[in-house]
């Protein structure tokens, strides 16, 4: 057995390191802000509780985009498909050219999903918890639209390298 030691280092590359063994879904957070499409891309998703609809995703306190995002009325969020490795990157890349190319689809409170992603959920800021250099945003769902795919494969992000479900 092994057995943990105290006082490793844990600086950021290393725990970099370490946190990408575990891999994790992909989705798109975006909406109208302004009249602009404004999203990004998170690596933290996962789902809350049932009863409230609750989602979450983490986002870096040093993010440029979250202060703008963060003021629509309702967000829109997709589960990327094992395709979506380029969009991710785009959704990471210059706020100006994000979207260039991609089919979107706007609610009218302004969120914002792509409309090849494996599901679509629209929801509003449940409340924000601050963890360190990163808040974490949890998300009240209003609806909720999936794709009728037979064995739908989403975009995973493991050791810093986009891949996908391998079927069993």
């Amino acid at each position: 057995m092994t057995v943990l030691r105290t006082n490793q280092d844990l600086d950021a590359t290393r725990l970099r390191e370490v946190f990408g063994i575990y891999p994790s879904g992909v989705v798109a957070v975006a909406a109208i802000v302004d009249g602009v499409p404004v999203g990004l891309a998170a690596s933290s998703f996962t789902s809350v509780s049932l009863d409230p609809p609750l989602v979450s995703f983490s986002i870096a306190n040093a993010s440029k985009t979250w202060p703008d995002l963060r003021r629509a009325a309702h967000l829109g969020v997709t589960i990327l498909a094992d395709h979506h490795s380029a969009v991710a990157r785009q959704l990471a890349g210059p706020v100006e050219r994000r979207f260039d190319g991609l089919s979107t689809t706007a609610t009218p409170d302004g969120a914002l999903t792509l409309d090849d992603g494996l599901a679509q959920f629209d929801t509003t800021i449940y409340d924000e918890v601050l963890a360190g250099d990163h808040t974490i945003v949890l998300l009240r769902l209003v609806a909720v639209e999936h794709t009728a795919v037979a064995e739908p494969s989403p975009l995973v992000f493991h050791r810093s390298r986009f891949g996908r479900v391998q079927p069993g």
